[in-house]
């Protein structure tokens, strides 16, 4: 791939990670209307009792907002509940102790919107998995545009079948292999052989 567009994702999926490690240019959507159900705010994660959901609260306004001036609702400690869910489902992965001091400095600082804190999360993923991919931003909203169209790649509502080569994963002897969580399960589970992983994976991407 040459040059794809993409929403910055709350700690983005397999799928989306393999749409970047694949492509020569990232550019990131800055000029949408912010959505709900979306990998904006959404994360997967597998847990004891299937996939398990973690979802960025954000303030509503009532009025159309652009994703990248959303601010992230702070009153309650959302940080500190998706980082125990984090450690309750992975802390006997291979790798979570590896990453985790790297990873826990995410759920301690305070978010202000949610576009910045989605791509510190992108740059921290980037350094601790070794993918060298500089990206930038758009200036203006296109329906149609020049870049091949991956923000449909945001879409948590829409089920979609990537046919993903399975990996070891926690609580699999109980729910079988669960597709296209958040790239974090990939980490804790493949640890160093992640790059690889996602480098191995061929996708046909298509809306």
């Amino acid at each position: 791939m040459d040059t794809i567009l993409l929403h910055p994702a709350y700690f983005p999926s397999v799928a989306q990670m393999v749409a970047v490690v694949h492509c020569k240019q990232l550019v990131f959507e800055a000029e949408d209307n912010y959505q709900k159900q979306t990998y904006r705010t959404r994360a997967y994660i597998a847990h004891s009792n299937g996939k398990l959901l973690l979802n960025v609260p954000i303030q509503h306004t009532g009025d159309r907002q652009r994703t990248k001036e959303v601010l992230v609702e702070d009153s309650f400690p959302w940080q500190s509940q998706h980082w125990k869910s984090l450690q309750a489902a992975y802390r006997t992965s291979p790798f979570f102790e590896f990453y985790e001091d790297d990873l826990k400095v995410l759920f301690e600082r305070k978010v202000e919107t949610l576009w910045e804190h989605n791509l510190t999360i992108f740059e921290t993923l980037c350094d601790l998995i070794g993918i060298e991919k500089d990206y930038s931003t758009t200036d203006e909203y296109f329906k149609d545009p020049t870049q091949q169209d991956l923000r449909y790649l945001s879409d948590a509502k829409t089920e979609r079948n990537f046919e993903l080569e399975p990996y070891i994963q926690v609580f699999q002897e109980r729910h079988g292999f669960l597709e296209n969580l958040s790239v974090l399960d990939l980490l804790f589970n493949q640890g160093p052989n992640t790059l690889h992983y996602l480098e191995s994976q061929d996708i046909p991407f298509k809306p």
